[in-house]
């Protein structure tokens, strides 16, 4: 019976990979492939309002819901994640100070930053800056100061994308305020699980606040622009948000949700808690399969 079971599962196309004891082994095919049928065949699709979203489920490596997943769009700030990639893959030090001068202001969209000119900072205060508080100083000081200067940075991150099979990506500059920086929701499970490998990243991702020392000046507090972050109903891995006008609001997450990993992409939100709203919905969706998918199991 185990045989059989494993065999089911293998021609399912699961892709699992079981370290149990043998008695445990078969209830757990059982409740895998109960739930993937009762997310599939039992639960309606849950009703998102973003624009493009796409649900991936890491364990069985296959997307539990699609929503035009393949159009590609402008990512806003979700690009800052490829920026610390190409500066951590660099391994420039993260303690080397740098100043914010004139050539760090954006001239694109006359965005304001809490970053003054004449500050100077870590690369890796301004790398957390990046990730968690989305600075668009913080990424424009990042490239400007990276070997060769800006220009060579986002051919790095071009580069990198060609290496993760990002084929419908392409980035313009560090930031994401160019509206010229363009993914799909399937290249940016790309990248968020290339992502998941920087210790670096996961953690300034999911911090609540950064706190800016400057000298005879009050401290500045920066905080995460993902609000799920601070929620204890959450287990968040990597987190990061995005917005310009021609992208809409944007959120990507690598998350557990029931114990199971999950990456969670919503791209062109139109209201300001839309992205939220929906990512929300997707884990009431997921752990109301998982509660139907163990009472099966227990009638069974």
């Amino acid at each position: 019976m185990r045989i059989k079971l494993i065999i089911l599962a293998l021609l399912l196309g699961q892709g699992l990979s079981v370290q149990a004891e043998p008695n445990d082994e078969v209830l757990y095919l059982q409740r895998d492939e109960q739930l993937t049928n009762t997310v599939f065949k039992y639960t309606s699709a849950p009703k998102l309002r973003s624009s493009i979203a796409l649900i991936y489920d890491e364990q069985d490596q296959r997307p539990l819901y699609s929503k035009n997943a393949n159009a590609i769009v402008p990512i806003a700030s979700i690009t800052k994640l490829m920026t610390a990639m190409i500066i951590l893959d660099a391994q420039l030090p993260l303690e080397e100070e740098i100043r914010i001068g004139v050539e760090d202001l954006d001239t694109l969209k006359g965005t304001r930053s809490r970053i003054r000119l004449g500050m100077v900072l870590t690369r890796g205060e301004l790398l957390k800056l990046a990730l968690m508080a989305s600075e668009n100083r913080a990424a424009a000081a990042l490239a400007r100061t990276f070997p060769g200067g800006g220009e060579i940075a986002v051919e790095k991150m071009n580069s990198k994308a060609r290496e993760l099979g990002m084929q419908d990506t392409y980035f313009r500059d560090a930031t994401g305020l160019n509206s010229g920086n363009v993914s799909t929701a399937k290249d940016l499970v790309k990248m968020m699980m290339a992502a998941q490998r920087y210790q670096t990243i996961r953690q300034y991702t999911t911090s609540s606040s950064h706190l800016v020392a400057l000298t005879g000046r009050r401290s500045l507090r920066f905080s995460n622009t993902n609000p799920l972050v601070k929620s204890a109903a959450w287990d968040i891995g990597i987190s990061k948000t995005g917005y310009i006008s021609e992208a809409g609001r944007c959120l990507v997450m690598a998350a557990k949700i029931t114990q199971r990993p999950v990456i969670i992409v919503l791209l062109d939100s139109s209201g300001k808690r839309t992205r939220v709203g929906d990512a929300n919905r997707i884990k009431k969706w997921i752990e109301n399969a998982y509660a139907r998918s163990a009472r099966n199991t227990k009638r069974g």
